[in-house]
């Protein structure tokens, strides 16, 4: 019964702590870039984050995974993991809850009473809710009841120990004398929490076992709590196998910050259990302990050590930087995105965000860098631009790979939307890469040969270039900042562009007839025209797909039909003001 309970207590966290996720979107990965900028910040993160995901671990395995990817410095999670330690108190403190004994009214705060109706609330939110965010409400409620059953049967699990204690009080109490030893009660702590990987659900069942025995003294709770913080340290020791010296260097943190603050305790706590055997002493270390107590120990203890430690937190960098040590001449190699923030999926779509944004400014510099080359060759910034493509298609295929792994994943309405903005974008931003090459070799070409177009066609060409830029600036401006206003100005603007391709090339043919341009100038010329119409239309996919994710609509060929269409005043308006604008002579 022990063992199914803790099965249903850490299957309860999980699904708590994944609705929980789902529900703060993007918000925890953004305030953890914006909040690590001082201590007390870094703090109250850490704390604020592991409230909210409700398991300390998954915040230090997020922490690894980040830091493993370049995003986060080493320094800027000490503060975090510290604030950590805090905020997973918290559940120790609603499962004192479950030792209230009262029968007037303040037994409804007592989980047991109130949890069948959280969860007929919870799988009422699932089955009848018609958007992800009631339904990941009902599975944070389902979670919980889930969670409370757990603690529920592993207390029920704990009547026969109850029942030996009473009846062999003298057996039971020799049985557990053994923890009495604070190195001992320090090991089981430890040992238990890294098998079970959870703190939270060691400080249950150890909260379970006091409520039923009524024989567990504060002298053996404590050190077992202080056990419980090292145990806890194996699972951000899994995540940093494989991972860059700076990431393991987390798990490093994570693990003296809890191997020092232990120590220091110990080394009170020894001379007072050992030595000064006073009676408020010996009283307190003897009295029995309550579910509410050990919440009171355990969060004594993390706050303590916390205070203890805060000063020191660049030396416990400078520890990391000993135990994990830089192999002299070899640069640090980041990873594009951590598959373990594929756990996460609140922190690693702002992160693919960031991603998609860097590809799209090297998207943008390349395209217009080959713009302005046409009729102005030149070798080292053609070469640039080439060096740029390669980026980009490493972009497309490991943001591609990573994204079609995220899509797999549970997430909200407004994540999902946001995996797919960015999975149709990728495309088109590495295309326009490809059509930035294609220009190079139009330009070269142009000056190998020494082919010069006439005047009449250079000037046609200098407003193609100068519309051309203007909405790749404009498409990406409206991708970096999402502005779905900006988007909805690239169609019309397209538009106009591929009027002004047509005119060009009518123009070259009877230039042509007259004998003023050659059949070179227009292989040359319907080669670059070629590749301003397909980056045009990138531009127009990548504004459209921004629009239809609002829309929550994917039917590309209705939307700009419905967008050209006679009775579109907007766009016919637009259309018009931009023709003016990039007219031709």
């Amino acid at each position: 019964m022990l063992v199914g309970g803790l099965a249903f207590f850490l299957f309860g966290m999980n699904v708590m702590s994944s609705g929980l996720e789902k529900l703060s979107g993007g918000k925890l990965e953004q305030a953890l870039q914006s909040m690590t900028s001082n201590w007390l910040k870094s703090l109250l993160l850490g704390a604020g984050i592991t409230i909210a995901i409700q398991s300390s671990s998954a915040l230090t395995v997020m922490l690894v995974g980040l830091v493993n990817s370049g995003i986060m410095s080493l320094a800027s999670t000490v503060g975090v993991i510290m604030g950590s330690n805090i905020g997973t108190t918290l559940t120790a403190w609603i499962l004192s809850l479950s030792g209230i004994e009262s029968d007037g009214l303040i037994s409804l705060l007592k989980p047991a009473n109130f949890s069948p109706l959280v969860a007929f609330i919870g799988i009422g939110l699932t089955m009848l809710g018609k958007t992800n965010k009631k339904k990941d409400t009902g599975n944070i409620l389902i979670g919980f009841a889930i969670l409370m059953f757990g603690m529920q049967l592993m207390g029920d699990a704990m009547e026969p120990i109850a029942d030996f204690a009473e009846t062999n009080p003298e057996k039971f109490e020799s049985l557990i004398a053994v923890f009495s030893n604070p190195i001992i009660g320090v090991l089981v702590g430890a040992v238990f929490t890294g098998i079970i990987q959870s703190s939270a659900a060691s400080v249950a069942i150890l909260q379970n076992l006091a409520h039923a025995t009524g024989k567990i003294s504060f002298g053996m709770a404590i050190p077992i709590i202080m056990g419980q913080n090292i145990g806890t340290c194996v699972t951000s020791l899994i995540s940093s196998i494989g991972v860059n010296k700076n990431a393991k260097r987390v798990a490093v943190i994570h693990i003296s910050f809890n191997l020092i603050g232990t120590a220091v305790v110990l080394l009170i706590y020894f001379p007072i259990y050992y030595i000064f055997k006073n009676e408020f002493v010996i009283g307190f270390l003897y009295s029995n302990v309550t579910p509410f107590k050990v919440a009171i120990a355990h969060s004594v203890f993390n706050v303590f050590t916390t205070i203890l430690l805060l000063p020191f937190q660049k030396m416990l960098v400078k520890l990391a930087n000993i135990v994990i040590k830089d192999k002299p001449g070899k640069e640090e190699k980041y990873t594009f995105i951590d598959d373990r923030l594929l756990n996460t999926p609140a922190f690693a779509i702002p992160e693919c965000n960031n991603r998609c944004i860097e590809m799209a400014s090297k998207a943008e510099t390349a395209i217009i860098s080959a713009i302005n080359l046409c009729g102005n060759y030149d070798e080292r910034r053609a070469n640039d631009i080439i060096i740029l493509e390669n980026d980009i298609d490493k972009y497309e295929d490991k943001l591609g790979t990573f994204l079609v792994k995220l899509s797999r994943s549970e997430m909200s309405d407004k994540d999902s939307a946001e995996v797919s903005r960015m999975l149709h974008s990728i495309g088109d931003f590495e295309r326009l890469g490809d059509h930035a090459v294609n220009l190079i070799k139009a330009a070269q070409e142009m000056h190998d040969k020494n082919i010069r177009f006439t005047d009449d066609a250079t000037e046609d060409l200098k407003v193609a270039h100068r519309a051309l830029v203007d909405i790749v600036k404009l498409t990406v401006d409206a991708y970096i900042k999402n502005d779905i206003e900006l988007a909805k100005d690239v169609e019309p603007l397209e538009q106009v562009i591929d009027t002004i391709l047509a005119s060009i090339k009518s123009r070259h043919i009877s230039r042509l007839k007259v004998g003023e341009c050659s059949i070179e100038h227009g292989f040359i010329l319907n080669d670059m025209l070629t590749n301003f119409e397909r980056v045009s239309d990138h531009c127009s996919n990548i504004a459209v797909t921004m629009i239809e994710v609002v829309q929550n609509a994917y039917d590309t060929h209705e939307y700009l039909n419905a967008l050209k269409s006679i009775e579109n005043e907007e766009f016919s308006e637009k259309y018009k003001e931009l023709s003016t604008h990039y007219k031709l002579r």
